[in-house]
């Protein structure tokens, strides 16, 4: 959430507005701040903030106008928004369908923290607990325990503290030190993962991220960065940046070695935010969930390729006796006894209806046919992408499995994704070598800011550290992609980018970065490096991993 400043908008119209009223001689009665005009209105453009007076901002205006009119000034502010299905660069799912909006519409007053009040509500949240774990192969004679919550974020983080807990437990019960936790994740976490490490008194160990591991954490130095302090492990099913699944099961196994030798017990929490729905149903042979026994809990999304409004995680332990029962809190005021183990408390119930709607409506078919079709997506742009020789893909899903290079002239049409490099249905390019060499002037950044003209978000931006020299463009394919949306997609991006290539050199420069430009430019750019400072200075983890921008840390995010 950005920091905001507080303004008036009073302190700049109100000489306009002054001006207008002296030049057209008009008189206002009634209580200060209202005109004396009737609050009914036939209709909602002739009320006084429309026609006398500006829209109370950021005061609570003494007298308000009627319904109609309300719904009118705040729908017309809406509509400067940007258009949901042109933001390419969001994981989070902007469809609902028309009766699972019918069901929200009639629970939307449904509070998720009071089951004596909502039981059928809190039956089908218990429905979705099972499917999932069904879903990710949990075993019912390990008694698999699970919340929803709000977002991946409050899952990750209770994910990591019972890891934390169960280590101090362990700890104290051996009689040995407390007061040093580390957590292992990729360079290229998410930011909520690093929000874990730094908000819960966490070293957070960033294990670098190269090509030779796909932009992700590499297994390879896992045993670099582990020790008697290690909780646990966090691995990504998909990471932000490029797609790729970090190796859980080659991860698991290097582990169970280190546990045979030493024997330190490092568990491994899965975020699964977007994989977690597209694994199961597309990449069936890939075993990382809880078919290896030192997952310890799964995480995920189902605001994201659960195909559910945003707001809704879910997070899920193999067993209760994963999470340590002195974390789980009984309430007793709301009229019956309940166990919570949630950072939130009352939060609306309707996202789990619209989820167990997905649940039963869609059933495993429904989803597999959805999520293959994403993938299909993906590739197609990818192989468009490439074939036009102007670009490079970081993302493979497009590649057969095992090739792990462009190779011009092949290009596979088979439409089972088990075929190709598993991943989620993300492509991540870049400008090409030859490109650049050919055509120096053309920034890639322009591209991304060119798009934005025609109403597209495709964000671009640096790798993670080590890597932070390249920058990346970057497309989330959802469900609401259409055909015709990827069609003209492609063409968009290559229409731009050939603009480019033939445009003055000079244009280009004052298009590159333009929002870095202009914080530099602005009076707030002392105050976003003030920020970055901060950031740098708070973390507990071992800075000389983690790369220092001039405004802060730059970290993938969805």
């Amino acid at each position: 959430m950005p920091l905001s400043r507080h303004i008036s908008p009073d302190d700049l119209l109100r000489k306009h507005q002054e001006r207008y009223r002296i030049h057209s001689g008009r008189k206002f009665s009634g209580a200060p701040g209202t005109s004396g005009r009737s609050m009914h209105v036939a209709s909602p453009y002739i009320n006084r903030y429309t026609a006398w007076e500006p829209i109370p901002k950021y005061k609570l205006p003494t007298n308000g106008v009627d319904s109609k009119s309300a719904y009118q000034i705040i729908h017309d502010d809406l509509d400067l928004d940007g258009k949901p299905n042109l933001n390419l660069a969001s994981f989070v799912s902007t469809f609902v369908e028309d009766e699972s909006l019918r069901l929200t519409v009639e629970n939307m007053t449904k509070n998720l923290a009071d089951s004596d009040e909502y039981p059928a509500l809190m039956d089908i949240h218990s429905r979705c607990i099972s499917i999932l774990g069904s879903i990710w192969n949990a075993s019912p004679s390990e008694k698999p325990i699970g919340s929803a919550t709000t977002g991946s974020s409050e899952a990750i983080h209770l994910g990591g503290l019972a890891m934390k807990r169960r280590w101090q437990e362990k700890r104290k019960a051996e009689g040995k030190d407390t007061s040093n936790p580390n957590i292992i994740m990729g360079a290229n976490a998410q930011v909520a993962l690093e929000k874990f490490a730094r908000y819960f008194d966490v070293e957070s160990r960033l294990i670098p991220v190269s090509e030779e591991s796909n932009h992700c954490l590499d297994a390879s130095k896992v045993l670099d960065y582990v020790d008697e302090n290690t909780i646990g492990i966090y691995v990504i099913l998909g990471s932000t940046y490029t797609g790729h699944y970090e190796p859980v099961k080659q991860i698991s196994e290097i582990l169970d070695q280190y546990e045979a030798e030493t024997g330190h017990d490092i568990p491994i929490h899965v975020d699964g935010a977007s994989g977690g729905f597209i694994a199961p149903f597309c990449h069936p042979n890939t075993v990382w969930d809880f078919r290896l026994k030192r997952v310890h809990s799964i995480n995920t999304s189902g605001h994201k390729y659960g195909l559910v409004a945003a707001g809704l995680g879910w997070i899920i332990w193999r067993s209760e006796a994963y999470l340590p029962k002195h974390l789980i809190f009984e309430l007793k005021y709301l009229g019956g006894v309940e166990q919570s183990f949630t950072l939130n408390f009352s939060r609306p119930g309707y996202q789990v209806i619209q989820q167990y709607y997905n649940f039963i409506h869609l059933g495993q078919a429904g989803y597999r046919r959805i999520q293959r079709n994403a993938l299909a997506n993906a590739r197609l742009l990818s192989n468009v992408l490439e074939s036009t020789g102007y670009f490079t893909c970081l993302s493979e899903i497009h590649r057969k499995k095992g090739l792990h290079k462009y190779v011009p002239g092949i290009v596979d049409d088979s439409d089972d994704p088990e075929h190709y490099n598993a991943g989620l249905p993300v492509v991540a390019w870049r400008l090409s070598d030859d490109f650049k060499k050919n055509y120096p002037h053309v920034k890639q950044a322009s591209i991304s800011t060119m798009l934005r003209v025609k109403g597209y978000i495709i964000p671009n931006y640096p790798l993670p550290p080590d890597e932070a020299d390249v920058e990346i463009l970057r497309v989330v394919v959802r469900e609401s992609m259409s055909a015709d949306l990827l069609e003209q997609l492609c063409e968009d991006i290559v229409i731009v980018t050939e603009s480019l290539i033939s445009s003055d050199p000079i244009d280009m420069a004052a298009l590159a970065h333009p929002l870095q430009r202009i914080q530099e430019e602005s009076s707030f750019a002392r105050a976003a490096t003030s920020l970055g400072s901060l950031s740098e200075q708070g973390s507990t983890g071992d800075l000389s991993t983690t790369t220092k921008y001039k405004h802060g840390h730059y970290k993938g995010v969805c």
